[in-house]
């Protein structure tokens, strides 16, 4: 009887270990972003801070998912697709999001420009493109 009580304890506590290192695994801290299927004749990738916005924001802030032909919000433990899945030329979506870059840009543009405006100290370090795409 022991015998069974403790080898029950030993593979609960393993499940509990393996769904919380799921759980933990939040990505890299600093990804390079850059679109793969519509390719830019002079491509100019950007240094996106993940861990930065994540300790910020939800992940439904940033992503979302479709049904359907529709967006449709971000879920805890929903897997995370590419932008590229739906975002590209050809893919049907409304111009200025018919791209990974201008998916992209809408997201975070938008949204730097409303955390900018709730912090002004910050709008000088959302202006342009080289705090998103720094020359090499």
């Amino acid at each position: 009887m022991l015998k069974k009580v403790l080898i029950s304890c030993i593979a609960i506590s393993f499940l509990c270990l393996y769904g919380l290192s799921f759980a933990t695994d939040m990505g890299p801290a600093d990804m390079t972003l850059q679109a793969v299927k519509d390719k830019a004749k002079k491509p100019k990738p950007s240094v996106f801070p993940h861990k930065l916005h994540q300790d910020a924001y939800k992940c439904g802030d940033c992503h979302h998912s479709a049904k359907d032909g529709k967006q449709i919000p971000y879920e805890d433990g929903q897997p995370i697709g590419k932008c590229e899945d739906c975002h590209f030329k050809g893919s049907g979506m409304p111009k200025g999001l018919d791209s990974y870059k201008g998916a992209a840009h809408k997201n975070c543009k938008d949204c730097h420009k409303k955390v900018a405006a709730e912090k002004p100290e910050l709008k000088e370090k959302f202006k342009g493109c080289m705090p998103c795409h720094p020359k090499k």
